[in-house]
C-alpha cells in the first residue's frame, strides 16, 4: 500500500522535491504549491485528509503550519544547512565572491557556524538570522538591508524577490541529498503513526440503555457487541479513537449518551492485543466507576490513565486546573508550577532536566509527566539536545498547557 505525501513549498521548488519523493518505491506526492509562505496554513488545512504525512521545502512553512496548529499528520522539513549551504557557498565563490562575509537567514547560526567551521571557513565576518515564530519576510529584509552590503543567502522566495535589485542574493534551493534525508525521517514517523494508528482499542460501556449507542460505535468505526453483567464491548482502533477524542482529550459521545441515559461510563483500553487492550479498558472502566454517574476514562500502557471530558476542544489554558489534573493524573500544585516554568520560558521550548529542576523532581519523574501532558495533547515534542555527557540526549518540550 502506497503512501501520499503531501508537498508544501514555493512554486518553483515543489516539482523538484516532489520527484525526488517519488523516487522512493510506494511514495507518492501531491504537489501543492503558494505564492507566499504565509499561505502554507491554508494549504494544509484545505489538503489535510488527502496525505499520510507532510514534507516542507523549509523550514518557515513548516513553523507556520505548526504554530498554527494543523499538522495532524507527521511533518518534516528539508534542512537548509549542511549539504544545502555548502552548495551555495561553492556556486557564489565561483562567481567571485568572498564567502567568508555574508548574510544568511532562516538557517540557525549555529547550524551555519557547524557548517563553515566543518569546511575549515572563518565565520567571523558572518551575519545571520535564525528563524523564529515572530519572523516575517519585512524583518528579514530589513536584517539584509541594515547590514553591510555582503553578499545574500536566504532561504525565502519574498526576500529574494524584494532584494535582488539592490543586493547580490542567492536563495537556497534544497539538494537531493538534504531531501532524501528529511523523507527518511518523514516515512519513519509516518511508518511508526501507521502501526500506533493500527493499535488495538477496545472500549466498555455502562449505560442504563442502550439508545444511541450502535450508532455511536459506527462512527468509530468499530463493532458493538453485548458483554457481561449488561456491559456493552465497543472494538475500534486507535486512529478513529483518535480522531473522535480531538488527540484523546474529549468524548463528545458522553454527552449524547447521556441525554438518553441517566448513567453512562466508558473505559477505553488502548494496547498492542486484543488481551491488553480488554485489560486496560477493565482498569479505565473501573476508574471512571469512581468518577460517577457519566464519566469515561482511556487507559494507555505504563500505568497512564485520561479523563476524557464531555466537551473537548476548549484551550487547555481556559480549563479548571482541577479538570486537567485529573485528566492527566497530576496534582494541582504540579501543574501550577509547570504554568510557571512554561511563563517563564516565553513559551520556548524546555528540556527535561530545566523542568526537574524547576519542580524539584528527578529526570524520570519529569519524563513521566510531560509524557502524560504529551499524550493529553497538553505538551508537545520539539526535538532533542545533546546533554554533553554520555547519558540519554535531553528532549525538548513546548508546554501548551
Amino acid at each position: 500500500m502506497g503512501i501520499v505525501i503531501g508537498v508544501v513549498g514555493p512554486h518553483d521548488l515543489v516539482d523538484d522535491v516532489a520527484a525526488t519523493c517519488e523516487e522512493q518505491p510506494g511514495v507518492s506526492a501531491l504537489r501543492l504549491d503558494y505564492d507566499h509562505e504565509s499561505q502554507a496554513p491554508a494549504i494544509v488545512e484545505a489538503h489535510a485528509t488527502a496525505v499520510e504525512g507532510w514534507l516542507f521545502t523549509g523550514i518557515v512553512p513548516y513553523m507556520l503550519a505548526r504554530d498554527a496548529d494543523l499538522l495532524s499528520r507527521p511533518a518534516a522539513f528539508v534542512d537548509y544547512s549542511g549539504a544545502t549551504l555548502l552548495s551555495a557557498l561553492v556556486r557564489l565563490q565561483h562567481e567571485g565572491h568572498d564567502i567568508t562575509r555574508l548574510s544568511i537567514d532562516t538557517i540557525a547560526p549555529a547550524d551555519v557556524i557547524a557548517t563553515f567551521s566543518e569546511a575549515g571557513l572563518p565565520t567571523g565576518d558572518l551575519r545571520t538570522l535564525g528563524y523564529r515564530p515572530e519572523t516575517t519576510s519585512k524583518k528579514v529584509i530589513a536584517f539584509h538591508s541594515r547590514g553591510p552590503a555582503h553578499p545574500v543567502i536566504t532561504c525565502l522566495s519574498s526576500v529574494h524577490e524584494a532584494l535582488r535589485g539592490e543586493l547580490h542574493v542567492l536563495r537556497l534551493a534544497p539538494s537531493v541529498h538534504s531531501v532524501r534525508v528529511a523523507l527518511r525521517q518523514l516515512l519513519l514517523a509516518a511508518e511508526g503513526q501507521a502501526q500506533e494508528d493500527a493499535q488495538i482499542a477496545i472500549g466498555l460501556v455502562e449505560a442504563d440503555g442502550e439508545e444511541g449507542l450502535p450508532r455511536e460505535a459506527a462512527a468509530l468505526g468499530g463493532t458493538l457487541a453485548a458483554f457481561r453483567g449488561g456491559t456493552h464491548l465497543l472494538v475500534t482502533t486507535r486512529g478513529p479513537l483518535y480522531d473522535a477524542t480531538g488527540g484523546f482529550t474529549g468524548l463528545p459521545m458522553l454527552a449524547r449518551l447521556a441525554g438518553h441515559s441517566s448513567v453512562v461510563r466508558v473505559g477505553f483500553g488502548l494496547g498492542r492485543s486484543a488481551a491488553e487492550a480488554e485489560s486496560l479498558a477493565r482498569r479505565a472502566l473501573a476508574r471512571a466507576r469512581r468518577i460517577g454517574d457519566v464519566a469515561a476514562v482511556l487507559s494507555l500502557r505504563a500505568d497512564t490513565d485520561i479523563v476524557l471530558e464531555s466537551e473537548p476542544g476548549a484551550h487547555a489554558g481556559e480549563q479548571n486546573l482541577s479538570v486537567i489534573a485529573r485528566r492527566v493524573g497530576l496534582s494541582v500544585p504540579t501543574l501550577e508550577k509547570l504554568l510557571e516554568a512554561r511563563d517563564a520560558a516565553g513559551g520556548d521550548a524546555l528540556t527535561t532536566r530545566e523542568i526537574a529542576e524547576r519542580l524539584a523532581v528527578q529526570q524520570r519523574t519529569a519524563r513521566r509527566m510531560l509524557h502524560r501532558l504529551e499524550l493529553a495533547g497538553l505538551a508537545e515534542r520539539t526535538g532533542n539536545l545533546t546533554s554533553g555527557s554520555s547519558g540519554r540526549p535531553l528532549t525538548l518540550y513546548r508546554l501548551t498547557l
